[in-house]
């Protein structure tokens, strides 16, 4: 297999569907395409492709990787390489080479050509404030396919539209290429430009930033020259595979010893500004949408993470109480888009951070509709409890 033949099966692929989002490549399986969230198998007619090889996924990869050393002994030592990976003129996509059972399995993530807006997104305007700020740390978090990566710039975006500063980003890989506005961008790719996110982001601190974007804060060494970074005036934005705000102040604290625990978070109480958490729940009629917790920084958020979370302080009840202020918990997004009618009861609830919240939701917007609220039917009262009560009363004596 050659290149030619490589482009041509991921053309056919992203073809087969609309609104395709990733490539898959398993042994034993079809090559599939996802699209909202299915896996769906992909036939070629001249191809023997119906059930993967081993030979055939190792050839795939050996051309993504087209003979690059680092990639294949990262692909060899570690069990897995990321690249980026373009068909001229068609599409960019975000791969991820790794080894299972003794063979190679591959995922493209397809990436936009253009960057999207917030309004594209479909997430709440209030996150457009995060481009107004000047220093500090922003963290956009989220399972894999969340769409941090989206968010993020779409308020880079902002950015380069409204401030002459100059912007630099550390990405695996670059997933969209900004071009200059107001802002100068540098992009810089992991591999290509850089070794780590850690020594690229040291050597950042020299380039004059005023903005840096750091595709992933994997280790501690990274987190804490963001950190230093966000201290010195620079605004760091990043993102963490966290499900909330809670779990992303225990998993940055988590990466420090046990004795350093109190620095952290007093460090932390400084630096952080944001932190935005994404879902993506499956659409009524196809597709899906972003679910978004959402919560900035004020004295009762600094409170939480300088201490810790505790009875009536919890991230969640603080952010529960504060949506006056652009704050907003998952379960209050979910009602949201339940009574917009956008998701089912059923989606709702298997989505929640707190189920019984969420059900007490749904049943206020059903009763204001005039519809049930539970399946219970045929209750009555029973008039003859009382005169019974009365004659057991009565037998007793």
């Amino acid at each position: 297999m050659n290149k030619p033949e490589l482009d041509f099966i991921l053309s056919m692929m992203l073809q087969s569907h609309e609104n395709v989002s990733d490539l898959n490549f398993t042994v034993g399986r079809p090559p599939q395409v996802e699209c909202a969230g299915e896996l769906l198998p992909v036939s070629f007619e001249n191809l023997p492709l119906n059930a993967l090889t081993p030979f055939q996924t190792e050839v795939l990869a050996l051309n993504m990787i087209n003979s690059d050393r680092r990639l294949t002994e990262n692909l060899i030592n570690e069990g897995s390489c990321d690249l980026s990976y373009s068909l001229p003129e068609k599409a960019r996509f975000r791969v991820n080479i790794f080894s299972q059972r003794s063979c190679y399995s591959i995922v493209l993530r397809q990436l936009p050509t253009t960057i999207p807006t917030l309004d594209d997104l479909k997430v709440p305007a209030v996150l457009s404030q995060i481009a107004d700020e000047k220093n500090g740390l922003v963290l956009v978090t989220g399972a894999t396919g969340s769409g941090k990566s989206s968010t993020l710039a779409a308020v880079l975006d902002i950015i380069n539209q409204n401030n002459a500063v100059h912007v630099i980003t550390l990405e695996d890989p670059v997933e969209f290429t900004h071009s200059h506005k107001k802002a100068t961008f540098n992009q810089r790719e992991l591999g290509a430009d850089f070794d780590s996110f850690a020594g690229g982001l040291r050597a950042a601190l020299r380039q004059a930033p005023k903005v840096v974007l750091v595709g992933e804060m994997r280790d501690r060494e990274t987190t804490e020259i963001a950190l230093s970074a966000a201290e010195t005036g620079h605004l760091v934005l990043s993102t963490l595979h966290t499900i909330d705000a809670g779990q992303t102040i225990n998993r940055i604290v988590g990466m420090f010893e046990q004795e350093e625990e109190k620095q952290v978070r007093i460090r932390l109480t400084d630096t952080v500004r944001w932190i935005v958490s994404q879902r993506l729940l499956p659409k009524i009629g196809g597709g899906r949408i972003a679910v978004v917790e959402i919560m900035k920084t004020n004295l009762r958020v600094k409170e939480s993470i300088a201490n810790g979370e505790s009875e009536g302080k919890t991230f969640y009840e603080i952010i529960d109480a504060s949506e006056a202020f652009g704050m907003q918990t998952f379960d209050q997004a979910i009602i949201k888009c339940y009574k917009e009618g956008l998701i089912t009861e059923e989606t709702a609830l298997a989505y929640a951070s707190k189920k019984a919240i969420v059900g007490r939701g749904i049943d206020m917007i059903k009763s204001a509709k005039g519809e049930k609220t539970t399946d219970i039917e045929g209750l009555k009262i029973d008039k003859d409890y009382n005169k019974v009560l009365k004659e057991q009363r009565f037998f007793k004596r």
